[in-house]
């Protein structure tokens, strides 16, 4: 057991040993005050206790290394530029080109008038002049309406210049109709269901659905009279519809080899289905040609 020291109240040993501890508070006192406070800087990338660095030396190189830290961390946040649009993350991905259009193409749009609207008889013939394709195209109309959730359907003069692939679904086919279905053979471009056989077409849903080949009543696919209703198919009637999200129309309406009054008979035909109080404008053009704008009649 070691030494103990006793000093008594009030003598001068006690007196001596409580002025030398004020004399240290007091010296403590004064290097705080002489001295500066250390910054304490945030250096990115360390982790636990070593996140916080004190730098205990002069303003400007704790101001350059607050500037440093701020630097890393805005690096590690939106990525290291390695070049013009480029970043380390992204490093190798291509940038998205801006849409080019071809020679043939710059060469034709010239021979429109810039904003000109067309009777729908000269933009007939304003198209065989632009449409730069080597083979025979199709006439395409492109119709912005007033609202969205349009449909009907229309029949066209002269067809639509493709033969048209019709299937009958009726009660004593539909089973074996199914099954090729189900087994990836489409081999039609529509089909007309009667009312029996929907039901079990509802198995192929998921396939037919994607395609728009589901039958719809709506879109007069499903008939007590498929048989008839196919050769109206065959003979030109189309189901029309705008897209799901916007007032828009897209519909072929024949080929280039037509003559031009069966192209106009067919346009005309279609625009009366859709309503001409509802169209805003008209777009008329071919597989490989620029947009020519029809009058709205």
């Amino acid at each position: 057991m070691g030494k103990i020291r006793v000093s008594t109240l009030g003598s001068e040993e006690e007196k001596e040993s409580r002025d030398k501890r004020k004399v240290q508070r007091e010296e403590k006192k004064k290097r705080v005050s002489s001295g500066k406070k250390e910054d304490k800087v945030h250096v990115a990338g360390l982790k636990g206790g070593q996140r916080v660095k004190s730098v205990g030396t002069s303003e400007d190189e704790i101001d350059k290394m607050i500037a440093l830290a701020r630097e890393v961390e805005k690096d590690q946040t939106e990525g290291i530029r390695v070049s013009d649009g480029e970043t380390e993350e992204g490093k190798g991905k291509k940038k998205k080109k801006a849409k080019v259009r071809s020679k043939n193409y710059q060469s034709v749009v010239m021979k429109l008038e810039h904003q000109k609207v067309y009777p729908i008889a000269d933009a007939i013939t304003v198209l065989r002049q632009v449409s730069y394709g080597k083979f025979n195209g199709s006439v395409e109309i492109h119709i912005n309406t007033l609202e969205k959730g349009l449909r009907g359907s229309a029949r066209l003069p002269h067809g639509t210049g493709k033969e048209i692939r019709v299937a009958i679904a009726t009660a004593e086919n539909v089973e074996k109709l199914v099954e090729e279905i189900s087994q990836g053979k489409i081999n039609f471009d529509a089909l007309i269901a009667h009312p029996t056989a929907v039901p079990k077409l509802a198995k192929v849903a998921k396939f037919l659905g994607p395609r728009g080949l589901m039958p719809n009543p709506k879109a007069g696919t499903i008939s007590s009279e498929p048989e008839k209703q196919a050769e109206k198919l065959k003979k030109g009637e189309i189901a029309w519809k705008t897209e799901t999200e916007f007032p828009i129309i897209h519909q072929v309406i024949g080929k280039l080899a037509f003559k031009d009054n069966e192209l106009e008979e067919n346009y005309r035909a279609f625009i009366k289905a859709v309503d001409p109080q509802k169209i805003v404008n008209i777009t008329l053009k071919s597989t490989m040609s620029p947009g020519i704008k029809v009058q709205t009649e």
